[in-house]
């Protein structure tokens, strides 16, 4: 497997580099900054880039989206000190096959190398959480969006003030209705959303965020 090398610091891209010798990769390639790493990816075109995020002239997280647009079979693994939820979910949206601190134990980091030509996921112990964490967030606010969507903005209003607790009266009042109104999205609200009570509607309401942090 050709690899290339990608961080700001030489001595340590000249450790990983003897690392990865010894275990047989074929390290074709190093670059201090993200213009060189997007350059060399070209010229050199590696099986493999082991990019650093804190790079000059972009950093790791453009270069990477760079490369990935120009060869999308490349894997790119991001090797930091950063463990910042935000730089990892961006270093996978930006389309990083990985994500691995550089403080992992040196049989650790040849475990989880030696995984990259299987096609699994490659991130440091602990990481894989906050993924699917991240994903589950993600996912809970594409349904909430793809629901939502059928509602009407009046029927909205009508869904965050029965998140909080309002009676039909209390609401009509707040919004300046009537309560036969509030009734009638009440019903529009449990025929797109397939409830079948008031029970139901708060719930689903709060499940899907319809409790506003703040009393309009």
């Amino acid at each position: 497997m050709k690899v290339l090398l990608a961080d700001d610091h030489a001595l340590f891209r000249a450790g990983l580099a003897s690392l990865l010798t010894a275990w047989g990769l074929k390290v074709v390639g190093q670059a201090s900054n993200g213009n060189e790493v997007i350059a060399k990816a070209r010229e050199l075109q590696p099986d493999l880039v082991f990019m650093d995020i804190n790079m000059p002239r972009p950093n790791g997280l453009e270069a990477t989206r760079a490369i990935k647009a120009q060869f999308p079979e490349m894997k790119v693994i991001i090797l930091t000190v950063s463990d910042d939820d935000q730089d990892l979910f961006e270093a996978i949206k930006s389309g990083a096959e990985g994500y691995l601190l550089k403080n992992l134990r040196e049989e650790e980091f040849a475990d989880l190398v030696s995984r990259v030509d299987r096609g699994e996921p490659i991130l440091s112990p602990g990481l894989a959480k906050k993924l699917l964490q991240e994903f589950s967030r993600l996912k809970g606010e594409k349904q909430l969006s793809e629901a939502g969507a059928w509602l009407t903005e009046r029927e909205r209003e009508v869904l965050e003030q029965i998140a909080r607790g309002a009676t039909n009266k209390e609401i009509a009042a707040k919004l300046f209705i009537s309560e036969n109104t509030v009734n009638y999205h009440m019903k529009n609200i449990l025929s797109k959303l397939h409830l079948r009570n008031r029970a139901e509607v708060v719930g689903w309401a709060i499940q899907h965020g319809f409790s506003p942090k703040s009393t309009r």
